[in-house]
């Protein structure tokens, strides 16, 4: 658990955005896992927390939005035009608005480094797919940031 509990909930709050559902979910991932522990080989616990945790959060957003809210923010445009100066915000902005499996490989991929097999291991896609979903999050990123000169 002190290995892997700060990489998992970092992983799932950036991806949920929500520190108490990211708490519940990697409270969750690990209930499933002490479960199962004597299913689950060693080298491959990193491998099973991650999926674990991965598609019970799936599996919680899914059930969100069938509940919906009266009052849901109108769909905003998906082109970025205001100037700002703190990158991060933009950048955090611009993973938001991809889709659920595109936020997910960019995350794994990019913030916690993982390699094209493990993303695969981790959502069920294959290496083919893992690439392409990178690639496509990557140029939405790029589209919705613009040019970098706009935001310094």
């Amino acid at each position: 658990m002190d290995l892997y509990s700060d990489g998992v909930y970092r992983f799932i709050l950036h991806n949920c955005r929500d520190k108490d559902d990211a708490k519940d979910i990697v409270q969750d991932s690990f209930e499933k896992m002490w479960m199962t522990h004597e299913n689950v080989n060693f080298e491959k616990a990193k491998s099973y927390l991650f999926t674990t945790a991965y598609r019970t959060m799936i599996d919680k957003i899914r059930r969100n939005k069938k509940m919906g809210s009266w009052d849901e923010a109108p769909v905003e445009e998906y082109a970025h035009s205001e100037q700002y100066s703190d990158i991060k915000s933009v950048l955090n902005e611009g993973l938001n608005r991809l889709p659920e499996i595109q936020k997910s490989v960019i995350t794994l991929r990019d913030f916690e480094g993982y390699s094209y097999e493990e993303i695969g291991e981790i959502t069920g896609l294959n290496e083919s797919q893992v690439k392409v979903y990178i690639y496509r999050a990557r140029l939405a990123l790029k589209e919705y940031i613009g040019n970098i000169g706009n935001l310094v």
